[in-house]
């Protein structure tokens, strides 16, 4: 950025930018602690609220996290890659292998409040699951910890009649998880959509994710189709943006 741009930028952009490229440089490292608003104010001759705004900018960008009464720290956390495409092939959880594991690598993965039951499909779900609204479905909710840090929240919504009696229907589905066992059952996914939007979080949304102040959630709708073009599985996710990078490879 030129000079004379910079200089057009309002101050608290320009000292979020000074700080970030500070974090980038090594000055500040993981959980280290940025100088405060009181810092800011004298170092750069500015008032209150121009200091915060700055803070603000990076916690919105999930490079730092406000601790209440401490400060504000450089994130610890190491950003989770989802390999998106990768993540679903077949010889991944057709081998009894987590989707997760293309992901998490060596860091430890933690499922935990998970809730099956078996409810009438919301209006939406039912729609792509070609069934009727009120139909029975089953909806399994989760939520995935890594490192200890809580990332996503997920529900997927499979047709109760076709899921019913197996390991789907658990809280532990087995080796492979729920697509394996869809395979086992005759409705073997061969084809996945995700659809990828982003907000702000809900209260309830934040709490669960532990989410700092100002850090949106990236939403993923994927479905599952059979080779018959049968909707399976809608899985609603919801990630915290600060975890996550998303990457996507493949071939031209």
């Amino acid at each position: 950025m030129s000079t004379e741009g910079a200089k057009r930028q309002p101050k608290y952009q320009r000292i979020a930018d000074e700080l970030r490229d500070a974090i980038q440089a090594g000055q500040y490292r993981p959980g280290d602690r940025l100088p405060g608003e009181n810092d800011l104010m004298a170092d750069h001759g500015v008032a209150r609220m121009t200091a915060r705004q700055a803070l603000g900018v990076l916690q919105s960008e999930g490079i730092v996290e406000s601790r209440k009464g401490a400060g504000v720290f450089v994130r610890a956390f190491r950003p989770l890659r989802r390999q998106g495409i990768q993540r679903l092939a077949r010889s991944q959880w057709g081998e009894g292998r987590s989707v997760w594991s293309v992901d998490t690598e060596d860091r430890t993965l933690v499922v935990d409040r998970v809730r099956v039951t078996e409810q009438g499909a919301p209006e939406h779900v039912a729609r792509v699951l070609g069934v009727e609204e009120g139909e029975p479905v089953c909806v399994r909710s989760r939520r995935f910890v890594l490192d200890g840090k809580p990332v996503l929240l997920a529900t997927s919504y499979l047709p109760a009649g076709l899921v019913a009696g197996s390991s789907i229907a658990q809280e532990d589905t087995g080796p492979g998880g729920t697509y394996a066992r869809l395979a086992e059952l005759g409705s073997e996914p061969v084809h996945f959509r995700e659809e990828i939007r982003s907000r702000m979080p809900t209260a309830g949304e934040a709490e669960q994710l532990k989410l700092s102040t100002g850090t949106p959630v990236m939403l993923i709708c994927r479905t599952a189709f059979t080779d018959e073009g049968r909707a399976v599985e809608v899985n609603e996710m919801t990630l915290d943006s600060a975890s996550y990078i998303l990457e996507y490879a493949f071939d031209a």
